[in-house]
């Protein structure tokens, strides 16, 4: 079966949903699906969001939604790859424009959406009213159909957490207000993203993002997570220590309800028999017999006192998690995980999330993945996923991420919609865009995008670095891509006088049309890059699109023989160990609904009885 591309309207199948065989010349009655191999469950699309969703995803399908849209800010994000040839400068690739205005396609858009009536309209036509026609509200009118279509293809058990900064996020919360309804918002979570800022003057520091959370129904997925315990949390409550040094702290027993059938007398190993607070206690008769066996009892000192219980730190899960995240700190520019994209977060946040509000084996989306930390996560967690991006230079950071995150064996759980497959394809993408068919070209070789310039590019496309010396210097590959039907030999020419000013070690120009043959004699005049670990490579090479769709790959020091440094590396990913188990895994201290001393609100005497 072919793949679907943007223009075709896709079902379950076509989504990683079912198996990818359609039965479809079947009499009525008889059509279904026919057994085969699964479609990879794992898809990165091509595109606008907004077609994509519409298109391709079908209703309720998904877990949990993450979204970090571009914000109000008014910048050109720039994608910034560290030099690796050692002269210190900074290639910059501009990656999308964060700059929104009122215009014609954003007055259709309001239009379209205001037509449609309902409580979504409403919102809008009072944004106007405040707003007026500017830019923040052309930003709102851009982000109120996808959110339509995002809450449309979430599960009933599904959660959207919504991205943003102090500049839009008060309009977004209404804006999805006026989506899930009120009732649905479930926390405004603060990340603090930053430390503080030096430079500020009349003003409190911008230090924090907002994660604005929405649930599409009353049973929303929910793994509650826990933060450590601090030092000082520690010494203040875990006060007590056994023999051997485990701290412990001392937790009452009465049951926060009123529990009849957990009222009884308990005559406890000590020999005294103590009874229960008025509301009951929190466990039964032969709970409570296995815990004084297991001396997890803490017998009160004065005849007073209440039977407690002993709850070790070792065992306790932490402090629940709160909607104040302090303890994530954003990417500094020297981290192992940082790639170099503009609005790159953190993977700890997004595991969180992720491991918050779905299970293994749930479908994650994110409709503005960017350099794929979701997308990343989400398989290191062992989700199925979605992304989505309108760059080839995004669609190229993420397979490159992922494949260097989790081997070349990851290509066979994900596959690209909306990337050019065929020779055709690659053509009418060069006439549309000019600008993405160079990302995409670069892409399919894993080269890095040179420095946007104004003027002339002096003939080079693209970079990819290499090692290949025992002595450590990096090798360099100048890419020059041609799009254009007309190709001659004074291109060739132009190339190998680019590749002797630039002083580099190869020249590959990629082409849509086939070469010519002065051209390939001109290129193979080039002679040849010897490697100092061995073997002799063409030093001018031209490869087509069709070659590149095909499989075949630049002529240079094999993998063994070389150290990639193009683009920076993700942190390679282990499998994780399995989590020790404790007594209160198996039998949770949940389950005995235990309040913590500060929970306390006076002190207890129902204790032994006279």
């Amino acid at each position: 079966m072919a793949k679907p591309q943007l223009g075709d309207r896709a079902g379950p199948a076509e989504c990683g949903i079912g198996w990818a065989n359609r039965q479809e010349n079947l009499s009525p009655g008889k059509r279904g699906l026919l057994p085969g191999p699964p479609t990879p469950p794992n898809v990165l699309y091509y595109g606008d969001n907004l077609d994509i969703l519409r298109r391709h995803v079908p209703d309720e399908s998904v877990d949990l939604i993450y979204l970090d849209p571009p914000f109000k800010s008014d910048a050109d994000y720039n994608v910034l790859f560290s030099e690796h040839s050692g002269s210190g400068a900074a290639a910059q690739i501009k990656a999308f424009e964060d700059t929104w205005t009122w215009d014609i396609s954003a007055a259709r858009t309001y239009e379209e959406v205001v037509e449609a009536g309902g409580t979504v309209s409403q919102t809008l036509q009072a944004f106007r009213q405040i707003l007026g026609e500017s830019d923040m509200m052309a930003y709102l009118v851009m982000m109120a159909p996808r959110l339509v279509e995002l809450r449309r293809v979430l599960k009933p058990n599904g959660t959207l957490y919504l991205h943003c900064d102090e500049v839009a996020s008060h309009w977004l919360k209404v804006l999805l207000d006026g989506i899930f309804t009120p009732v649905r918002f479930l926390n405004e979570i603060t990340w603090k993203r930053t430390f503080s800022h030096g430079n500020v003057s009349r003003n409190f520091g911008a230090i924090c993002d907002r994660i604005l959370v929405y649930v599409k129904g009353k049973a929303y997925t929910w793994n509650q997570q826990y933060v450590p315990f601090t030092e000082e949390y520690i010494e203040a409550t875990f006060k007590f220590k056994d023999p051997n040094g485990r701290r412990w702290q001392s937790v009452t027993m009465r049951n926060p309800g009123v529990r009849p059938n957990l009222h009884y007398d308990y005559t406890a190993s000590n020999g005294v028999t103590y009874k229960p607070h008025p509301n009951g206690w929190v466990c039964d008769r032969t709970r409570m017999k296995k815990l004084d066996a297991e001396g997890r009892l803490h017998f009160p000192t004065d005849a007073g006192g209440a039977l407690r219980l002993k709850m070790y730190l070792d065992e306790s899960k932490g402090i629940r998690l709160q909607n104040l995240w302090e303890d994530i700190p954003a990417l500094s520019s020297k981290a192992k995980e940082r790639l170099g994209y503009p609005t790159q977060k953190p993977e700890a946040l997004l595991s969180r999330i992720i491991a918050t509000s779905s299970n293994p084996g749930d479908i994650v989306l994110d409709p503005f993945c960017g350099c794929g930390t979701t997308v990343a996560v989400a398989q290191r967690l062992g989700r199925n996923w979605i992304g989505i991006d309108v760059t080839h230079l995004a669609i190229g950071l993420i397979r490159y991420r992922l494949q260097n995150q989790f081997g070349t064996a990851v290509t066979s759980t994900f596959r690209v919609v909306g990337e050019p497959v065929s020779l055709p394809d690659a053509k009418q993408l060069a006439v549309e865009d000019k600008y993405q068919f160079q990302f995409w070209s670069l892409g399919l070789v894993g080269a890095r995008p040179t420095e946007e310039k104004k003027g002339a590019d002096k003939g080079i496309d693209g970079n990819i670095y290499f090692h290949d010396d025992p002595k450590g210097k990096t090798k360099r590959i100048i890419i020059s891509v041609k799009g254009g039907e007309n190709i001659n030999v004074g291109m060739i020419r132009d190339l190998v006088g680019t590749v002797v000013r630039e002083k580099a070690d190869l020249g590959v120009m990629i082409t849509i049309a086939e070469p010519t043959g002065p051209m390939r004699k001109e290129a193979a005049s080039g002679g040849f890059y010897t490697s100092p670990m061995g073997g002799k490579h063409p030093k001018v090479q031209i490869l087509t699109v069709e070659q590149l769709l095909s499989g075949v790959k630049i002529d240079y020091p094999t993998a063994s023989q070389r150290t990639d440094v193009t683009l920076r590396k993700a942190v390679r990913v282990a499998t994780p160990a399995a989590a020790p188990t404790s007594l209160f895994d198996a039998e949770p201290v949940d389950d005995l609904v235990l309040a913590t001393e500060e929970d306390e609100l006076e002190h207890e005497h129902y204790g032994p009885s006279s």
